[in-house]
């Protein structure tokens, strides 16, 4: 009875978040509640209050529900030992784009985190949580930069702050690009050479040495 009643428990989270995605992505996270949600997963409000504290809650285990094997791979690229730094920096992007144009939940969540946060309050926990993202998301690429260059990976005169901002733009705009007009090329099938060309950027550009 009690496996039953977690099993249960566990299908009621699952349509909670799938109803998620779906309400955040067509009304905006701002325009949305937590009732709409609920509306949406024919569940009670109090059925998401079980599962979620508030609506920034909700909004978290959303994308960690995408992140996950991506921080796997994270954690990974963050051994100093690693041989192959830079190698795993092209994998990680890869998967990124990849898992971006075929598994549905990384579409949407990204979709939404792209084009469907509206940042009205910069004091809004939603808002904070995205800017405390973005962050991260630049210094585990300025990190591992700099482990490919202290194995001979990138030039040793490279501007490593300046290469993992541009580099962490350019994978942002290829996947905002993509979500916007996903008709417009193949991100799947091209992800490898646009992850090869923002890397031929990082290690050729002579505006990114240091002066």
């Amino acid at each position: 009875m009690v496996r039953c009643t977690k099993e249960e428990a566990q299908e009621t989270r699952t349509r909670i978040l799938d109803a998620a995605e779906n309400v955040f992505q067509s009304k905006g996270v701002a325009r949305t509640s937590l009732a709409d949600v609920a509306e949406a997963a024919e569940v009670t409000r109090g059925a998401i209050y079980w599962h979620f504290k508030n609506k920034t809650d909700l909004f978290e285990a959303m994308c960690q529900r995408v992140r996950l094997p991506m921080e796997a791979m994270i954690e990974a690229n963050a051994d100093l030992r690693e041989s192959d730094p830079l190698g795993q920096v092209r994998g990680t992007a890869i998967f990124v784009l990849q898992q971006t144009a075929i598994d549905p939940h990384s579409r949407k969540v990204r979709d939404i985190i792209f084009h469907k946060c509206e940042f009205v309050d910069v004091a809004d926990p939603i808002s904070m949580r995205r800017q405390q993202c973005h962050s991260e998301s630049r210094g585990n690429i300025e990190r591992d930069l700099r482990n490919a260059q202290s194995k001979g990976q990138l030039p040793a005169d490279l501007d490593i702050p300046l290469a993992a901002i541009t580099l962490h733009a350019t994978i942002g705009g290829i996947l905002s690009n993509w979500l916007f007009a996903p008709e417009s090329f193949d991100l799947a099938a091209e992800a490898e050479r646009l992850v090869d060309a923002c890397l031929d950027m990082v290690r050729n550009a002579p505006s990114l040495r240091k002066k």
